[in-house]
């Protein structure tokens, strides 16, 4: 089985999106890739990254490879979750306090809550991208309590449609909301939001 070979068969069973740690594994050598690369029959994304040229690029996972501690939170997490139907115009995730990301420049893209370390993995979870990639998302309840806490800096409209939609939603945990809204200190608030909304 020829190197070559291999590499186009990872890119197949990883959705088109293969890193050099992946490949190293798989028995590649560093040259195969190099070679790839230069006659354009893969594509490089960053340091360690490569790319079917034929695949759409996957933004949510570039951010996600880019961003290693950034959870998909807020708006893009409600989009995520189909509480949403509109896609933010910033990715917008939550990282620990103190912790840099060369992202944080690029504020027409991103937008960044930052929360205690001990925190920022409460609700985390996984989920698919569209492009089947898997990246770091709150779950729906810790979504909507990140969503109610901030709401001044997010878009009103959609905040009570998605609310509105998780009260309908089969499967919806009112305890496991409540109780991060008690850790989250706003359990007031999401009670209030609830009655209003039922």
């Amino acid at each position: 089985m020829s190197q070559k070979y291999l590499v186009d068969k990872l890119l197949k069973e990883k959705n088109g999106i293969l890193t050099s740690g992946e490949a190293r594994e798989a028995g590649v050598s560093y040259k195969t890739i190099q070679r790839m690369k230069q006659s354009g029959e893969i594509q490089k994304l960053e340091q360690g990254l490569y790319m079917d040229p034929n695949q759409m690029e996957d933004e949510f996972f570039l951010t996600q490879y880019r961003c290693k501690k950034g959870i998909f939170s807020h708006e893009t997490a409600l989009y995520f979750h189909d509480l949403s139907d509109r896609m933010p115009l910033q990715m917008m995730l939550t990282i620990p306090s103190g912790y840099n990301t060369r992202l944080l420049k690029e504020k027409d893209k991103y937008k960044f809550f930052y929360i205690d370390e001990k925190l920022h993995i409460i609700g985390k979870t996984t989920t698919e991208t569209p492009y089947g990639h898997q990246v770091f998302v709150y779950d729906k309840e810790r979504t909507i309590c990140d969503c109610i806490k901030k709401k001044d800096q997010l878009d009103a409209d959609i905040i009570n449609e998605s609310l509105r939609r998780y009260m309908k939603m089969p499967g919806a945990d009112y305890s496991l909301l409540l109780g991060y809204a008690e850790i989250f200190k706003i359990k007031d608030l999401v009670r209030k939001y609830m009655e209003v909304l039922t």
